[in-house]
């Protein structure tokens, strides 16, 4: 350690930035079974136990939110995961130089677009008035549709403009994978008489699959964590039936209302479901395949 002090000075920095960033907070936790009041401060609040959690189990909101978690993570998940994947494969195979950077920048331009600045383009383009989906629709002779105000739609609406945002720079993950690939095997499959088609299938796949295993427990380790800016400001009257999360729903009742145990016990309660998925989806990649967190 005397001879590599500088080394261990490099490391202590990001483990500090953890203790006092993530574990620390930890002892937060707490309130949520505390009744917790500000001018008592954590220890001095008193116990309350699962109070906090039955309440939310017992509420009328519990469901829809839960279910309403879920259905868009998972609806995220199904969608987003395989597109960054496909976006790779195709962009591997393009041999043009200048359209292939074309291709990269285009899609990687959204994902370093403001989340609020997403959401205002998104609102603009389905507006039932002015926005240009609706144009097209009126001009095939059909009403303009209220995208945002029905609740239907906003599954739909949030995972396709995430996927628009995020899948170009996701890719570039598995186009460094494709890049690391061994050009032997290309050179086989060319001898072989394998098609393009057949060298992503038995080549690239493969190649990427380590990469795509722990990108899929990781996400699935984070489904219930739906992005709160984000629905928060597409959230309205109208879609909150099909919009309102844990997030919001937290911040409604942490912040807007002042409840902060309740909501403290609502994270908790998130982040404990999150914690098992992970270690079930880690377990089950690797039993079945030979790639997994650890």
């Amino acid at each position: 350690m005397k001879r590599h002090w500088q080394l261990y000075f490099v490391v202590l920095i990001p483990m500090l930035y953890v203790i006092i960033f993530k574990y620390v907070p930890m002892y937060g936790a707490l309130i949520a079974f505390k009744d917790y009041h500000v001018v008592q401060g954590i220890l001095g609040s008193p116990w309350a136990g699962l109070k906090h959690f039955e309440y939310f189990f017992n509420s009328p909101n519990f469901w829809p939110i839960f279910n309403n978690t879920l259905g868009i993570s998972l609806y995220a998940l199904a969608v987003g995961f395989p597109v960054p994947i496909a976006l790779a494969l195709a962009l591997n195979e393009v041999r043009q130089g200048a359209f292939k950077r074309l291709v990269q920048m285009v899609t990687y331009a959204p994902y370093f677009i403001s989340t609020v600045i997403m959401v205002s383009i998104v609102l603009l383009f389905l507006d039932p008035h002015v926005g240009i989906v609706n144009m097209l629709i009126q001009a095939l002779g059909y009403q303009p549709i209220n995208f945002m105000g029905t609740a239907g739609f906003f599954k739909t609406i949030y995972v396709l403009s995430d996927v628009w945002q995020n899948a170009g720079y996701a890719a570039i993950i598995y186009i460094a994978a494709l890049a690391g690939i061994n050009t032997d095997l290309y050179e086989a499959a060319r001898v072989d008489g394998a098609s393009r088609f057949q060298k992503m299938l038995h080549v690239d796949l493969p190649g990427i699959m380590p990469v795509a295993v722990v990108m899929l427990i990781l996400s699935v380790g984070g489904i219930m964590n739906v992005g709160f800016e984000k629905i928060y400001l597409m959230q309205n009257q109208l879609n909150v039936v099909s919009s309102e999360v844990i997030a919001t729903y937290v911040y409604k009742e942490g912040l807007l209302g002042a409840n902060f145990s309740f909501s403290a016990a609502v994270g908790l309660f998130n982040s404990v479901i999150n914690v098992i998925l992970l270690v079930t989806v880690n377990q089950v990649a690797r039993r079945y395949s030979e790639n997994s967190l650890w």
